[in-house]
């Protein structure tokens, strides 16, 4: 009995997934269309996106450019050890999550709240100017607007220290970017005025997808603005800010390089360095290919690590995920 029961299952397990190979076979026909308008995509991010990682094998050479890949001299983990044992690649570790992390919360603080406010506005000029005026900044380069920072906050003529000063906040001009403990500060806010206006796209995209009867029934009970954005609004785009917050833990070791590097100077140097720019300096610069590598990896590796992690996380908690 129990042997004919086994028989039974295997026989509909084995239907099963014949049927769902057809039906995979039948999706592949009806929609190579798409499929063959995904296949430049899928090779440029091969070729480019994992081709070179090979390339990762440096890491644990003393790469030299002008001898042969099979004549290099391997030496293991030497320069993983040299980095975790480096002060000041960790001072540009602790650089580099210090500015991610203040860049992630203004990042999404100011642009949810903005979408939300925008979303409240009724005259619609005044809601477009707002955008288009908010939008502008991301379109400058970092050398424009690292340039337009640099002259707002000059101690000769430089709008901030006009502002504090009249309303007394200061009582002199202070030398912002000389001292390093305002740098992170600056960089997020930069980073605020630039990104603010962009990053609310996608949250206003969200808000307009709440279903309008959930604020018809909630007007109906006596609910004003305020109840509506707490409890329709903000749980409308929640699976939209976790995707978002997902993605962004996963950069959380890519602080950015332009802005630290424009704004950067001798005096603040311990404050504004980050990993891309210890590559640059200390691997690219000097010849030392074989230690950018292994920086660039590990900066790699945590991420991907992280971005896995966040997702599980997500998982748990019944969020939704990338994976």
């Amino acid at each position: 009995m129990a042997e004919t029961l086994t028989t039974k299952r295997a026989n509909e397990t084995l239907a099963t997934d014949r049927a769902k190979r057809r039906w995979s076979w039948a999706l592949i026909r009806n929609q190579w269309q798409l499929i063959m308008m995904s296949v430049p995509l899928l090779i440029y991010i091969v070729v480019f996106a994992y081709v070179p990682v090979w390339g990762w094998l440096t890491a644990f050479q003393d790469y030299r450019p002008a001898k042969k890949f099979a004549d290099q001299t391997w030496v293991g983990f030497k320069h993983f050890k040299f980095l975790f044992s480096d002060d000041h690649f960790l001072q540009v570790l602790r650089n580099t999550v210090g500015m991610s992390l203040i860049n992630l919360v203004l990042g999404f603080v100011t642009s949810i709240v903005l979408a939300l406010l925008l979303n409240e506005v009724k005259n619609m000029l005044f809601k477009r100017t707002v955008q288009t005026i908010s939008y502008l900044p991301h379109f400058l380069s970092w050398v424009i607007a690292a340039g337009i920072v640099a002259t707002s906050l000059s101690i000769n003529d430089g709008i901030v220290n006009i502002v504090l000063m009249k309303l007394h906040i200061i009582d002199e001009p202070i030398v912002w970017l000389s001292e390093g403990k305002y740098f992170w500060g600056i960089v997020g806010a930069s980073n605020v005025w630039k990104e603010i206006g962009w990053n609310t796209i996608i949250y206003l995209a969200a808000m307009a997808s709440v279903d309008p009867s959930l604020y018809e029934a909630a007007e109906m009970d006596g609910a004003n603005r305020y109840r509506k954005m707490l409890h329709i609004t903000l749980p409308g785009i929640k699976p939209t800010f976790v995707i978002l917050l997902i993605i962004s833990i996963g950069h959380i070791l890519d602080a950015g390089f332009e802005v630290q590097y424009l704004l950067g100077n001798g005096l603040v140097v311990d404050w504004s360095e980050t990993i891309d720019i210890f590559v640059l300096k200390y691997g690219i610069a000097q010849g030392n290919y074989s230690l950018a590598t292994a920086g660039g990896m590990f900066k790699t590796i945590v991420s991907v690590t992280l971005l896995l992690f966040a997702n599980w996380v997500s998982k748990r908690l019944g969020e939704e995920r990338l994976l």
